[in-house]
């Protein structure tokens, strides 16, 4: 036979040997799924987890009230998540094989094959008298498994990878990543920022911030959510120092650039010390919580809030609407008075008038009052002696809301409003004793003049279908249009011109639902005030059961529109005509010259 022959079958032989003794091995090895590796252990009961990494210092981590503290190699809050990811994902290791002790008695040396001698890492995990101690050796041959020991228990267990992503390197891995935990509970704050203190409560009632120092105000509950925001959001970018005795003035820590103390249901929560910036980042500040020796660095943009003004801090608007409005009582120059109430039906009607009133306006305004805004903080306090120099003593102006109709003990806000400059009007809260101010371009928005402008601005309400014949008169002449159905329109008998009957149908409809843009006076006793004059364009439209509306037309405004005025409830009204329909009515009504 040929000895080369010979070999290769001797070769081929051994491979075959040896895979059927691997497989055979392996298979006695293989363990079901369902065999847990730390049977009973439950993670809601573990107080302490201890890591010993392989020629690295130890990590551990004790469990109060849950939260997870680091007390080795540093003292500092830890991350719960990262805690709680490697505390449930040892409870859920399961064995992929099981290597028996009599097996691995086999192996020359147990502990050196299977990497027990120095363990990539150790853990121990205690739930009260509980104690379990886990090795992790080294990686299988392909590098997807790994070999576990448990002390105290026989034998081998061989589990995937995967898990090993939850364990800590360093310290740092698991250190509380955030400048404060805060959550949601903060109900009071104390800042230090230069040389001035700022108190601020919130309001358990109104769910309102205010200001208790250095001065009594209203505080401005969105920039102080903002900034709380801010402080929930920032991170440590790195962890700078440990050490006790470091010297704190080199970091801008003592005295520090903001102090930032807060409190929840009278306890402290959380305090934070900000430092001058990072020698190697000036978008980095230092940073120290307080209650812990560690220095940190985190971006200054998230806490840029902090540093502002008292005036930062304070209400920017001149009321919060803590309550619907219910009245709105109006006091205007000389004996101009009037209250706006709220009916149960959410429409509004003016005490001691009878004509409908514009609810949207109304709402318009409220909404208008509360978005009014200060332009300055003008003196915080001022004695009534003073006043006068304001022009707030008397005020000329005054806009009271309640929340309830009639009474002086539901009062919201009541604003005075005193003397107007260029640049700003003096107004003052009188449930305060500061003066603020406002730009004129705000104050000329207020309603000023009688409640008539808050007529309803509807004027009348019919339908083209209704209507039987439009009447034009101007500059003594005549113009008639009859309406036979949809659309259909012809010159009545004695009238001369073309029409567009489309059209017209399009004028009777807008006519018909006619609103002004805003009342301008009432009652009028000179008509000529107001370009009303004989001659003047004006329509009248009759319908089916006689009545007839009519709108005589006066001074024109900037060429788009004009003034116009009807009779309602026996008085007439002067209102700014809607400019779309007076362009119709210009190009499709009015009685062109040169028509007989």
């Amino acid at each position: 036979m040929n000895s080369k022959h010979t070999l290769t079958w001797f070769v081929i032989a051994v491979v075959l040997f040896m895979f059927i003794f691997i497989y055979e091995y392996f298979q006695r090895l293989t363990v079901p799924e369902s065999l847990e590796i730390l049977p009973g252990l439950r993670p809601l009961t573990v107080t302490s987890v201890q890591v010993f990494p392989n020629n690295a210092p130890e990590i551990s981590v004790e469990r109060t009230n849950d939260t997870w503290f680091l007390t080795q190699p540093v003292v500092y809050p830890a991350q719960k998540t990262a805690v709680d990811g490697l505390v449930d994902a040892v409870q859920k290791l399961k064995a992929a094989m099981h290597i028996s002790p009599a097996e691995a008695a086999q192996t020359h040396n147990v502990n050196a094959e299977y990497g027990f001698n120095a363990p990539e890492v150790s853990l121990v995990i205690q739930s009260g008298d509980d104690r379990r101690e886990v090795l992790v050796g080294n990686k299988t041959a392909p590098g997807d498994q790994v070999f576990l020991r448990v002390v105290g228990e026989d034998g081998v267990f061989v589990t995937d990878v995967g898990w090993l992503q939850h364990i800590p390197q360093s310290a740092n891995d698991w250190r509380d990543s955030a400048l404060v935990n805060l959550g949601n509970n903060c109900d009071s704050i104390t800042l230090t920022n230069g040389a001035k203190i700022v108190e601020l409560h919130l309001n358990p009632v109104n769910q309102l911030w205010q200001m208790t120092r250095p001065l009594v105000a209203r505080a401005n509950s969105d920039f102080i959510a903002g900034a709380l925001q801010g402080l929930r959001n920032s991170r440590v970018t790195q962890f700078v120092s440990d050490n006790p005795n470091a010297d704190l003035t080199a970091f801008g820590l003592q005295p520090a650039s903001l102090d930032l103390w807060l409190g929840y249901a009278s306890n402290a929560v959380a305090a934070i010390h900000i430092g001058k910036d990072s020698t190697n980042d000036a978008t980095q500040v230092f940073a120290r919580r307080e209650g812990w020796n560690t220095i940190v660095t985190t971006p200054k943009q998230p806490l840029s809030a902090w540093f502002g003004t008292v005036n930062d801090f304070r209400d920017p608007y001149l009321l919060e609407l803590t309550a619907p409005v219910a009245e709105i009582e109006m006091v205007g120059p000389g004996t101009n008075r009037y209250v706006l109430q709220r009916l149960a039906t959410s429409a509004w009607q003016i005490a001691g008038e009878k004509f409908p009133v514009d609810a949207a306006s109304v709402q318009s305004f409220i909404q208008w009052l509360a978005n009014m805004r200060v332009s300055e903080f003008v003196k915080d306090v001022v004695t009534p002696a003073a006043l006068p120099a304001y022009g707030l003593a008397p005020s000329a102006r005054q806009i009271i809301l309640r929340s309830a109709i009639g009474s002086t003990n539901a009062v919201i806000a009541q604003l005075l409003f005193g003397s107007v400059h260029t640049n700003e009007v003096f107004v003052r809260r009188a449930d305060e004793n500061f003066i603020y101010a406002i730009t004129p371009e705000d104050f000329t928005r207020l309603p000023e003049g009688p409640p008539w402008q808050f007529r309803d601005h509807s004027i009348w309400n019919f339908s083209e279908n209704d209507i039987t014949q439009i009447t034009v008169r101007q500059n003594g002449k005549t113009l008639q249009m009859v309406h036979n159905g949809p659309n259909k329109w012809s010159l009545a008998t004695g009238s001369q011109g073309v029409i567009n009957p489309p059209a017209i149908e399009e004028v009777a409809h807008d006519l018909g639902t006619m609103a002004a843009v805003a009342w301008w006076a009432r009652g009028v006793d000179n008509p000529s005030d107001y370009g009303l004059k004989p001659g003047n364009l004006s329509i009248t439209a009759t319908l089916k059961n006689g009545q007839a509306y009519t709108v005589d037309f006066g001074t024109p405004l900037s060429g788009q529109t004009s003034l116009a005025a009807v009779t309602l409830d026996g008085e007439q009204w002067v209102f700014i005509f809607p400019p779309a329909l007076y362009q119709l009515i210009m190009s499709y009504l009015a009685i062109p010259p040169g028509v007989t």
